[in-house]
């Protein structure tokens, strides 16, 4: 790769760690493990970012092909010098990204919905936690008609146990 296409690639992975809200996806993490391993990803992540910062993005010093001259001949030195400029360096062509961005997108659309299908649960899950502490402040002064007013479906069920003569034994 040319030293242009090697700062064009550091380029962009700047761009794209200053994109990424590292904060916002540590605050989707539940346990304690999924942290650790978040926090080793984001390290590499930085890491290979910094060295593509620092080693890749800088231009290579020219030859000073006369200081050469001077010490060993300029025979040799034209030798590799023309060897040298003959070298030509095959540009990178990019043949995985367009065979795996339709899949890639096709993941964020998914991944995206289940964010959406997951925070929904996570509300009724609140939801559902807060009537239970409603319920247990109550528990001790609450009559069976007010459970049943609450949960219709467990009096029911003792109805129907009733009707049937069904006594449990």
């Amino acid at each position: 790769m040319s030293g242009n296409g090697v700062k064009k690639v550091a380029d962009v992975a700047i761009k794209a760690g200053k994109a990424i809200d590292w904060d916002g996806m540590a605050k989707m993490l539940v346990s304690e493990e999924a942290r650790k391993e978040f926090a080793t990803l984001r390290r590499t992540f930085e890491d290979v970012n910094h060295q593509l910062q620092t080693k890749f993005s800088q231009e290579p010093q020219p030859i000073d092909w006369e200081y050469y001259r001077k010490g060993i001949g300029s025979k040799v030195v034209d030798m590799y010098k023309e060897a040298y400029e003959s070298i030509e360096i095959p540009k990178y062509v990019d043949t995985v990204t367009p065979e795996y961005k339709p899949k890639f997108d096709a993941l964020v659309v998914e991944l995206k919905e289940a964010e959406k299908a997951s925070l929904k649960e996570s509300e009724r899950i609140e939801k559902e936690i807060a009537e239970l502490r409603e319920m247990k402040k109550k528990i001790s002064t609450m009559t069976a008609d007010e459970y049943f007013e609450k949960h219709p479906e467990v009096k029911q069920k003792f109805d129907d146990e009733i009707r049937n003569d069904y006594w449990g034994y």
